[in-house]
């Protein structure tokens, strides 16, 4: 059955007012399947109207509408007819349901440290029916009483207050209303730490072989959502309305988290059993404030349908970033968006698949599922960003209070949210958002700079684009041997307009004009020549980080774009990131010039000395006396994913056996196994050392780190026996599979990545049959763009020429040979 369209959901929200549901789990039931039954009571507009719900199940036993039996062999795909409704209906499902292995419905997992089995359900869209039969889509939301039958050692949680009842039942008290979407269970032998803050109960739960980890992160996980519930409660006047905040760490978990009101998902990476830089920490506090903004924003007032996912990611990127940098000690995070996550919607938005903000005309729920993208999430946040600026904080918030006040527990598109904002703040918000929420695309700034020697004779910022910018111009000189601001001028301009800067006329002429200083809009830059010429000589003694990171990413963009050569990336890579003082560069730098610069922008002959100056790069910062820990994590892990030849991989080895360890840095686990595939990649460990280290950390990482490192072997066996794990449906996790497609490429005789190169694109069609996960994780990270070859783009066109791929497939594929195609044209 394809999945739901937009105009059968909006046939069935005008027919059916769901009242409520009522469904139970039997979790007892063997490693398979679960027993899940279901009680939806709803109203009918038009009685003697048929319907269908939504179920999903290995098998369905019984299913009873109003009290007379609908026949199970009815069921068409994921939807079963309700014929005849009445005024007023009761709905009983009864079925068996598959456990789900790649996160999608019910997950469960059995911990590898231990054994014991931990459950929690993942309902994004279109997989609710995976675990309850339901009206599927956002704009029917109902409250939902949960009960569980689940083993005695068990705790279990989910969106309300649970607790056990008198026959050994969990039951989840109902919130909301909400969106199937949102609903969830977590359940197994949960470790918990619970306090309380401002009235509201706090709770963090973890799986209880990361009992330690829990603990240690406790008190600063409660230290940043205590800030963030403070500030938004300054910034809302509706308080946080689903009594309970319980954050639940879970494995397996294919996003970073997941927004269930009353009970947010993290993927328990996030509670680091390695030493985590700051910069992981301060990510890991944007995505708890990200997640607690959605409690508004997609949780109180849902999108109605998924045209507006805007209206829930791109509000909740926003507020993390800002919350964390206005209320928590990570106060550098918008440096962070700058050199890390906009890039991800700077390559969305400039690729074939890009689409606007608000995306119009979103036919079926399979369109909205390729959307959570760059676009979505980074380009969105900033585009509100740039609301800000102009429309101004107060006008902005009065405009979004007054949005919650209306459509609270209900459901809104983008013309609710704009009559809301028009009505407070007294500009034409309709037609910004015309220009910048429906069109697609990125503009690019720059200044047009005349001069007559030392002395700046006129200035303008240009817009080459389509949608109005309000910015900074940052105006900064040589002092001292560092780059330092002279000062910041505000400036507007008009699509394809051009703005003078009068303030410049007559003055001296600075090192550096940098437009976009802040980072207060969606655009790319580019530098006047003799701005250029400072970034080249001096980026590293720019004394504001913020700037710093704008230039890093503009110069992403250029190598990107071909417009800077490779080399000339290296060049800024070696001259300026040794004296680098923000963790979050030194990484976003490092992992750029390594995993896409050198791999796959240069020809296979002139790797190894490329490779060699990011090493070289790396261990500077390494050997800084000044470095602290952070930095020293960040470089070592640079320092060991870059290593290669003789002389590098002898000392790794050495370290692996505790040798010669580098000082300062903890070697832990996770430079272990990331020591072991680089081994493992150039034949100097084998299967008999593999499974040695696995023994010595039998945990999910162990078997992941495991898995990269056996893909990773270069002989021919190694490299069928990955493949074949890969590609036979439900032979690994989902996050097992990723482990392994990320170690497949690492090596191999040429001829043999050929080979493997022609069966990936006859093999992936097929592989939309297993579900968004899997497609995802063998397109984006089993997709061989290292071999940046006419050939392999070729392959690639003929498999996007097929009509029997599904949106995911084409999505994922067309994405991807967007980057080959780049990468090509530098080899050219």
């Amino acid at each position: 059955m394809p999945a739901l369209q937009r105009s059968e959901a909006a046939v069935r929200a005008q027919l059916l007012d769901v009242r409520s549901y009522s469904v139970d789990l039997d979790l007892t039931r063997g490693e398979d399947l679960f027993r899940s039954a279901t009680v939806i009571r709803f109203g009918c507009a038009e009685p003697g109207q048929d319907s269908f719900v939504d179920v999903n199940p290995a098998a369905l036993l019984r299913a009873e509408l109003n009290g007379r039996p609908l026949d199970p062999a009815a069921l068409d795909g994921n939807r079963l007819v309700l014929p005849g409704l009445a005024a007023e209906n009761e709905l009983l499902v009864e079925a068996d349901m598959a456990y789900s292995r790649t996160c999608e419905g019910l997950h469960r997992f059995a911990d590898p440290a231990d054994g014991a089995v931990y459950v929690f359900a993942s309902l994004g869209p279109d997989l609710a029916p995976q675990m309850f039969a339901c009206f599927d889509q956002p704009d029917l939301k109902a409250p939902f009483t949960v009960t569980v039958t689940a083993p005695d050692d068990w705790t279990v949680i989910g969106n309300g207050t649970s607790a056990r009842l008198p026959d050994g039942r969990w039951e989840i008290a109902p919130v909301g209303p909400v969106s199937t979407y949102l609903v969830t269970v977590v359940g197994g032998p949960l470790h918990a730490v619970r306090t309380e803050h401002d009235g509201i109960p706090l709770g963090l739960y973890a799986r209880r072989s990361l009992a330690a980890e829990l603990d240690r992160e406790a008190e600063e996980l409660f230290e940043v959502t205590r800030a963030s519930f403070d500030r938004l409660h300054g910034l809302f006047d509706e308080r946080y309305p689903f009594g309970t905040y319980d954050q639940a760490f879970v494995p397996e978990f294919n996003w970073g988290a997941m927004e269930n009101p009353g009970c947010v998902v993290f993927r328990d990476e996030l509670l680091f059993r390695s030493a985590p830089t700051e910069a992981q920490r301060e990510m890991r506090a944007m995505v708890v404030c990200h997640e607690m903004a959605h409690m508004w924003f997609g949780d109180l007032v849902t999108m109605a349908w998924w045209d507006d996912l805007w209206l829930n990611e791109s509000f909740a990127e926003m507020l993390g970033y800002r919350t964390a940098a206005d209320s928590t000690r990570f106060t550098g995070a918008w440096t962070s968006f700058a050199v890390k996550r906009k890039g991800w919607g700077y390559d969305a938005d400039r690729r074939g698949s890009t689409h606007p903000v608000a995306a119009v005309g979103m036919g079926s729920v399979a369109e909205a599922l390729v959307n959570f993208d760059g676009i979505s999430y980074a380009k969105g946040a900033s585009a509100l960003r740039q609301l800000v600026h102009w429309l101004g904080d107060k006008a902005f918030f009065a405009g979004l209070n007054a949005y919650f006040a209306e459509h609270r527990w209900g459901n809104a598109d983008l013309a609710d949210f704009l009559a809301a904002l028009s009505a407070a703040g007294g500009r034409d918000v309709p037609a910004w958002a015309e220009a910048w929420l429906r069109t697609s695309g990125v503009d690019t700034l720059r200044l047009e700079v005349e001069a007559e020697g030392d002395v700046l004779a006129s200035v303008a910022l240009v817009n080459d684009g389509i949608r109005p910018h309000r910015v900074k111009v940052g105006v900064y000189d040589l002092a001292d041997g560092a780059v330092v601001l002279r000062g910041r001028i505000d400036a507007e301009v008009a699509p394809g307009g051009r703005t003078p800067l009068p303030e410049l006329a007559g003055a001296a002429r600075p090192a550096l004009l940098l437009p976009n200083d802040g980072d207060l809009t969606w655009a790319l830059i580019r530098l006047d020549e003799h701005s250029a010429a400072t970034v080249g000589s001096s980026l590293s003694r720019i004394e504001d980080g913020l700037a710093r990171a704008v230039l890093w990413e503009h110069a992403r963009d250029l190598v990107r774009s071909a417009e800077l050569p490779a080399a000339g990336y290296l060049r800024l890579v070696a001259d300026h990131l040794p004296a680098e003082t923000a963790v979050t560069i030194v990484e976003a730098v490092l992992k750029f010039a390594a995993e896409h610069v050198v791999a796959r922008y240069l020809d296979p002959a002139d790797r190894p000395a490329a490779l060699a100056l990011v090493n070289g790069a790396a261990r500077a910062v390494l050997a800084r006396p000044d470095a602290g820990e952070s930095l020293r994590i960040a470089a070592l892990r640079a320092a060991v994913a870059t290593a290669a030849g003789p002389e590098r991989l002898a000392e790794l080895a050495g370290w692996l056996d505790g040798r010669d360890l580098p000082g300062g840095v903890p070697f832990d686990t996770e430079l272990r196994w990331a020591v072991l595939v680089q081994l493992a990649a150039a034949g100097e460990a084998d299967e008999e050392r593999i499974a040695a280290e696995l023994a010595a950390d039998p945990s999910n990482t162990g078997e992941q780190g495991a898995a990269r490192a056996r893909a990773a072997l270069p002989d021919a066996a190694a490299k069928e026996r990955a493949w074949q794990a890969m590609f036979t449906p439900d032979g690994l996790s989902n996050h097992l599979l990723v482990a392994t497609a990320d170690g497949f490429w690492r090596s191999g005789r040429p001829d043999l990545q050929q080979a493997y190169m022609r069966r990936y694109f006859e093999q992936m069609p097929a592989v939309g049959a297993r579900g968004g996960a899997v497609v995802k994780a063998l397109g984006h990270s089993l997709f061989p763009v290292g071999l940046a070859l006419s050939g392999t783009v070729r392959a690639a066109e003929a498999c996007l020429a097929r009509t029997d791929l599904t949106p995911t497939v084409r999505r994922v594929l067309a994405d991807e040979l967007d980057d080959l195609r780049r990468a090509v044209a530098h080899r050219a």
